[in-house]
């Protein structure tokens, strides 16, 4: 090769060289810079694992009579079984300590009061504070009546077992306590009691009981509840008993907890009475289960709130919980705890039903005579007589 030819061959070199950097350079630009990043998988491989941001959970607030505490605790627990979406939060609230929080404006979405029997003043205080129904849906979850629940030693020491609450005014109103009444002076005085009219649905129950047994009257009307003789009467009876609470189960669970040194007897509802019955066993004795006549019927209502801070999706969680609560499985539950089943289908009387295991406890199908409920002028003014009576 001559002379001459190198220089033509090294300038050809050199540009092969550059054309070879200026490629890699391209493709090292297309792949690293200019390709777009794809959140997709590639075609056949795994769809990848989409974490739920948190907090979507549909938060609701139930306020409840606690007579349904132990049922409702365990729904709640099934519940999230199944709707893990939604939250259910349970706040006890006295019936009508419930209703006086929803006028304050405490933010409950579904409420669960024990009886419907207050409900006509609440709905006409929310009507005129709001404008508006309270309710967007009621449901009646459960039945339960009145009863008295007394300590069998007591009850059989007693020479004239009570059947009304007037046979109880008299027991109460014996002035040398159960020396009078049993010959047994170290138990001192009957010691009967009651949950607060003013806070609690069984207490108010129990003065609407009273007024219909002192009138022998199927229906309240103002004139009964306003009557001199009815008045005086409702103040001695109030003046012997023992104690009040803002709460049915808790006043129970404390006559269970204590024994006679507490309570005697109280008036309070069929169901608390029923889930009871197997804790005092080996306590301080059985338990004995009467059924005051006349007597009512506690229909334990659900009622999702129509209230402006329940959005749609809160309407709907507690919806679907009021439906579970429904179902015959929770229905069948609640019986478990006492109480008759809203739903006619689920019976009271098979096998395991606490109607027929603990009826040597003197509980019973059937009632005497039931009572009308009065209206809401009447419940008012029943409240307010006892207010003035008692001061409490």
């Amino acid at each position: 090769m001559s002379d001459d030819t190198a220089p033509k061959a090294t300038l050809l070199g050199k540009l092969v060289i550059l054309l070879v950097l200026a490629g890699c350079g391209y493709l090292a630009w297309h792949f690293l810079i200019a390709k777009p990043t794809s959140t997709e998988p590639a075609p056949g491989a795994a769809a990848p694992t989409r974490v739920q941001p948190s907090g979507t959970a549909t938060r609701i607030a139930v306020g409840y009579g606690t007579e349904k505490e132990r049922w409702l605790k365990w729904a709640v627990e099934e519940f999230a079984k199944t709707e893990p979406a939604i939250q259910v939060e349970l706040v006890a609230k006295g019936s009508l300590e419930g209703a006086q929080a929803l006028l304050a404006g405490e933010q409950l979405h579904l409420w669960a009061p024990a009886s419907s029997l207050y409900t006509a003043t609440f709905a006409a205080d929310w009507q005129v504070k709001h404008a508006a129904t309270p309710f967007a849906r009621s449901e009646t979850l459960a039945l339960t009546p009145m009863v008295c629940v007394w300590w069998a030693e007591r009850f059989a020491a007693l020479k004239k077992p009570p059947q009304t609450f007037r046979d109880i005014a008299t027991l109460i109103a014996e002035p040398t306590g159960w020396a009078g009444l049993a010959g047994k002076p170290e138990w001192g005085f009957l010691k009967f009691g009651h949950a607060h009219p003013n806070q609690s649905n069984s207490g108010l129950m129990s003065l609407v009981l009273m007024a219909h047994d002192y009138h022998q009257a199927r229906q309240l009307g103002m004139a009964q509840v306003m009557d001199a003789g009815f008045q005086t009467w409702l103040t001695a009876f109030e003046k012997g008993v023992a104690g009040l609470s803002h709460s049915t189960g808790a006043q129970m669970k404390e006559m269970v907890l204590k024994g006679p040194s507490a309570y005697d007897g109280l008036c309070v509802y069929e169901s608390v009475a029923i889930d009871f019955l197997r804790n005092a066993q080996g306590r301080w004795g059985d338990l004995r289960v009467t059924y005051p006549a006349p007597n009512a019927w506690n229909d334990n209502p659900a009622y999702v709130i129509a209230a402006p801070w329940n959005s749609p999706a809160q309407r709907e969680a507690a919806s679907r919980f009021l439906d579970f609560l429904m179902a015959p499985t929770a229905q069948r539950k609640a019986l478990d705890h006492g109480f008759r089943p809203g739903d006619p289908a689920v019976p009271i009387k098979e096998a395991g039903s606490p109607f027929i295991e603990l009826a040597k406890y003197g509980l019973r199908v059937d009632l005497p005579q039931v009572i009308e409920q009065p209206s809401g002028e009447v419940i008012a003014n029943l409240l307010a007589g006892w207010q003035r009576a008692v001061g409490r």
